[in-house]
């Protein structure tokens, strides 16, 4: 991956002004909501109608639905636009946030089944197919789902080693001049990254790692807000809007069929950058469920898509054609707005790793504890370490936590060691899981929920819909996928230089 600079003089003026201006607008909206409307969703523990207690509220429920959302694809935005144009680049923006966003809502009524308001909850997504369309939908739905948070854990390791790296070569650049060979080696970062997320990994559940969540959706906050008024403060010095209605256009020296390729990937990033639905389910959590989250996603999804499509046209306007793939490497000073806004993202993606990451344990831990209940409680049974310190700490564990979690961090650290390839992991990820998990399986739960018959006109628009979605994802996996074998031709395992 190459850094590209651009050492120019900067208006910090300008630019301290815009990230006022924003924050501003933000922390306003914030502080506008009803608050008393907001106190009244809050879970009060007696009246748990299932014998579990939940303490979420809509604060710590849109807290986790930003972290699904925003992470590292925000950065690969306006790359994505570059190949769309100035015409389908804003288009498929927006059209993906509205088709997530529409089908979330209907989800939402699916939390509880049969009724929506009084019925069984359903606390995973695999769940809600089981109770809906059956057991014989369980296997694909788990098979992907799990697949794509994985996915996304590998491409949280990427990503952050790459910001490490940044950082790094921003200093030597900044002590040595612009023209300076400053190469750095991300392997050493992925191993520090694992390292870390092993010793996070054992916090017993995602109820347990709220904290994480505030964290990441403020981190998440500030390197996008950093990144806006970067391309805001360069298109101010430029004077000019860069760009071209055209599609296909980034890349003079590229071949037609690889600017083609590009496009699709393009597609597979949008669509990556909307993570949601897959985890509706999992971080939903106040009373009065299905209407409380449908203000969550309101709120998630709405202030996402304001910074998705505010960052991807402005850093197109900006850089034109030659808008990096991982956006935050392209600028070179001021150094310090810089280096923040890496931190931010290495920070949001260090405790954003553990939601996705969650959601697996608990699935895996499920099944082997069941399955290992007949040979002992040797891998189930609890035990305690206590620290004798000017205080008394103790650390609870479990085998099979300690080990099937570690174990686990590990292999997908390999794996993102052998496959850095940040554009098109995000292309691949975001292609395979958009149509079966956001709009697929959603759309017929809601129409098992509502009784929608095959033939009726609502049932003839989901279908439109669905086929639709999937053209999009089918184009956008070839993309992606031809992307990783143009990388594949250039790499070598374990050798990865930032």
């Amino acid at each position: 991956m190459q850094l590209q600079l651009q050492p120019q003089v900067w208006d910090f003026n300008l630019c301290l002004t815009a990230t006022y201006l924003i924050l501003s607008l933000f922390i306003s909206f914030t502080f506008a909501l009803p608050s008393a409307s907001l106190e009244s969703m809050e879970m009060d523990a007696s009246s748990a109608d299932d014998g579990r207690i939940r303490t979420g509220t809509v604060w710590t429920a849109t807290a986790h639905a930003f972290t699904a959302i925003v992470g590292s694809g925000i950065l690969a935005l306006p790359w994505s636009v570059a190949q769309l144009g100035w015409i389908l680049g804003p288009f498929f923006l927006v059209f993906f946030a509205a088709v997530t966003y529409y089908i979330a809502i209907l989800l939402c009524d699916c939390y509880r089944t049969p009724d929506p308001v009084k019925g069984r909850r359903n606390y995973t997504y695999m769940d809600a197919v089981r109770a809906l369309l059956g057991p014989k939908h369980v296997l694909i739905s788990g098979i992907m789902q799990y697949s794509m948070l994985w996915g996304i854990m590998i491409g949280f390791t990427i990503t952050t080693a790459i910001s490490t790296a940044t950082i790094k070569r921003s200093a030597c650049f900044h002590e040595k001049g612009a023209n300076a060979k400053c190469k750095v080696s991300g392997n050493s970062y992925m191993l520090a990254f694992g390292a870390l997320e092993i010793l996070l990994s054992q916090f017993p559940n995602l109820e347990k790692v709220t904290f994480l969540s505030v964290i990441s959706t403020l981190t998440s906050l500030a390197y996008a807000l950093i990144a806006l008024c970067l391309s805001i403060a360069k298109f101010s010095i430029q004077h000019e809007a860069k760009g071209t209605i055209k599609v296909a256009m980034a890349g003079e020296d590229l071949a037609t069929s690889t600017k083609i390729w590009q496009v699709f990937q393009a597609l597979g990033n949008i669509a990556f950058s909307y993570t949601y639905s897959m985890l509706l389910l999992e971080i939903q959590s106040p009373q009065a469920e299905n209407k409380a989250m449908k203000r969550v996603t309101l709120y998630a999804i709405g202030g996402t898509a304001l910074f998705y499509t505010s960052l991807g046209c402005m850093g197109y306007a900006a850089f034109g054609a030659d808008v990096p793939g991982n956006y935050l490497t392209g600028f070179y000073k001021p150094l310090w707005l810089v280096d923040i806004a890496n931190l931010a993202v290495i920070i949001h993606l260090i405790v954003g790793y553990q939601v996705f990451a969650q959601t697996i344990f608990a699935m895996n831990e499920k099944s082997l504890a069941t399955r290992w209940q007949a040979h002992g409680s040797f891998f189930n049974k609890i035990y305690t370490v206590r620290l004798q310190c000017k205080q008394d700490y103790s650390f609870q564990f479990t085998p099979s936590r300690l080990l099937l979690r570690t174990g686990f961090v590990i292999f997908t650290t390999l794996v993102a060691m052998m496959f850095p390839f940040f554009n098109a992991i995000l292309g691949l990820l975001g292609s395979i899981s958009f149509w079966p998990l956001t709009v697929y399986f959603p759309l017929n739960m809601y129409m098992v929920q509502a009784n929608i018959k095959r033939g009726d006109s609502t049932w003839i628009m989901f279908q439109v819909l669905s086929l639709l979605c999937l053209v999009v994802s089918l184009v956008s996996v070839i993309g992606s996928v031809a992307g990783m074998l143009e990388h594949l031709k250039h790499a070598q395992l374990f050798h990865i230089n930032l």
